[in-house]
């Protein structure tokens, strides 16, 4: 019995021993994977000296800062008291007697919620930075401070607002002694970074979420209001009505976004918040304080996305900057040389990733400034341009007028190539495929699963070039054809698709 305690309890100092190295093991081997890195606490000591999240002091310093923004508009229509001017009877009634029908004037008040911060101080006056949406064609604005203070008429005035990235600066009068955000640089955030919301969501003052940067530069968001501009910031930090114009913070309290739209198939927040950048913002609010309006860049040129396969056209080693699609006639770019085909790879020494941060980097370039492009065109030559940067013009300029006199063009047969059947212009427009006066082939089929159904060929396109063959009737189609049917790798066609250039990169095998 006493050999049979003996062998228990070696049994037991065996077992003891070798989790307490396991243990120590363990330890050492997180102490050494942690060795060199900075420790960084969830949590911070308060006050009162317990533990405490760090949201906590970002809430204190932006909390007092934001605003709620109300407004009203009142809306005018007429009725008519006898009848529903939709009812198909009261066309027929008024159209029988031939008589005006009475109608009865009326109005509605329309309200609308967002929220807004405080970003700047100039004695008792101080700066809102809030969403065009949220206060455009307002009657009224109402701005209401954190502590309960309503500001209105004379006291609120808009200084200046930007439909193209949908920002507004309102400023208000007011003797308190009011908190100021400090901007931020959206630039220097990453995926995963906290992010913390603070707005007004449902009328709710005061609230704050918290979530991580999910993504950037997203662009293509369906919006209502359609900015021009997008490179939104995405956010899971939930965003609901009435966060619009409200900041976005890093875990410094610092500003780095305004919360300006959700992706929701309800309506309310989904996990998907998309703010605009503190950068952009910065851009806009100077030259509204300056002079109340935005001025932006512009060169005169459509730019097109590249793909992997565009990019092996150009022997480019992977795939970034922006194709020129189009030039317009007697703008900046095509007075510095800038010709279709070309592949715009840098814009002042930094290098173009995609056609909205090309639009960015033009858009904050002040007119009259000159900037160098380092450009590659269609035949390879690479190249670099400086181009006088304009002022972008209130309304889209003109596109180039279509020479629409026209010399007499080959009615050949119709010719296969890659899965698709083209036929003249002529025989086009007799099948109501196509209506211009651009000289090339128009696309009558595409064979399903073809090599040109792959590469996004489609009915009703016009061929204007393939590779370094221009392409005005069928004969230089066959011609292109019998060229470039053993190419081995990608090919570039130039194609009118209503009425816009684009190039497409097809794989021949």
């Amino acid at each position: 019995m006493a050999k049979k305690l003996k062998l228990v309890l070696l049994i037991a100092i065996i077992f003891l021993a070798g989790t307490i190295s396991g243990f120590i093991i363990t330890a050492q081997l997180r102490l050494a994977n942690l060795e060199g890195k900075e420790s960084k606490p969830y949590f911070v000591e308060g006050d009162s000296g317990t533990l405490e999240s760090p949201f906590v002091q970002v809430a204190e310093i932006a909390t007092p800062a934001v605003v709620n923004i109300s407004t009203e508009r009142v809306v005018k229509f007429t009725t008519n008291p006898f009848f529903d001017e939709n009812d198909p009877f009261f066309e027929q009634f008024r159209k029988y007697f031939d008589i005006p029908i009475p109608s009865i004037p009326r109005e509605y008040k329309s309200t609308s919620l967002g929220s807004g911060f405080i970003f700047q101080r100039d004695g008792d006056k101080y700066y809102i930075l809030t969403n065009n949406h949220v206060i455009k064609n307002a009657d009224k604005i109402i701005v209401k401070l954190n502590d309960g203070t309503t500001i209105t008429g004379d006291n609120v005035k808009v200084v200046g607002t930007d439909n193209s990235t949908d920002l507004a600066v309102l400023s208000i009068k007011t003797k308190k002694d009011l908190p100021v955000l400090k901007f931020g640089d959206s630039d220097k955030i990453r995926v995963g970074d906290w992010a913390i919301a603070v707005g007004n969501p449902f009328g709710l003052e005061g609230t704050l979420t918290v979530g991580v940067i999910s993504a950037k530069g997203r662009s293509g968001i369906p919006l209502p209001e359609g900015p021009v501009y997008e490179n939104f910031i995405q956010t899971d930090a939930a965003i609901n009505p009435g966060n619009s114009g409200g900041p976005l913070l890093n875990i410094r309290g610092e500003v780095i976004g305004i919360n300006t739209a959700i992706t929701s198939p309800s309506g309310a927040y989904a996990g998907v918040g998309f703010a605009i950048p503190i950068n952009t913002a910065k851009f806009v609010v100077e030259q509204i304080l300056k002079k109340g309006k935005v001025t932006r860049g512009y060169i005169g040129i459509y730019p097109q996305e590249m793909t992997a396969d565009l990019a092996k056209t150009y022997n480019l080693d992977k795939v970034y900057g922006v194709l020129v699609a189009r030039v317009i006639k007697d703008s900046p770019a095509e007075k510095a040389g800038l010709k279709e085909g070309d592949v715009i790879l840098k814009f002042n020494g930094k290098e173009v990733t995609n056609v909205e941060n090309f639009r960015l980097m033009v858009a904050h370039t002040q007119p009259g400034e000159v900037v160098t492009l380092e450009v590659v065109s269609e035949n390879g030559e690479r190249k670099t341009l400086k181009v006088k940067v304009g002022e972008y013009p209130e309304q889209n300029p003109k596109e180039e007028q279509v020479d629409t006199t026209r010399t007499e063009e080959e009615k050949g047969p119709e010719a296969n190539w890659l899965g698709m059947t083209v036929i003249s212009t002529e025989l086009a427009r007799q099948y109501n495929l196509y209506s211009g006066n651009e000289k090339g082939v128009v696309v009558k089929e595409v064979e399903p699963g073809s090599v040109a159904d792959f590469a996004g060929i489609t009915r009703g396109d016009l061929i204007q070039k393939i590779g370094n063959y221009e392409i005005k009737d069928i004969s230089d189609f066959v011609k292109a054809s019998k060229t470039y049917k053993n190419a081995s790798g990608p090919l570039r066609f130039k194609i009118l698709r209503n009425g816009m250039p684009i190039y497409i990169a097809v794989t021949i095998r």
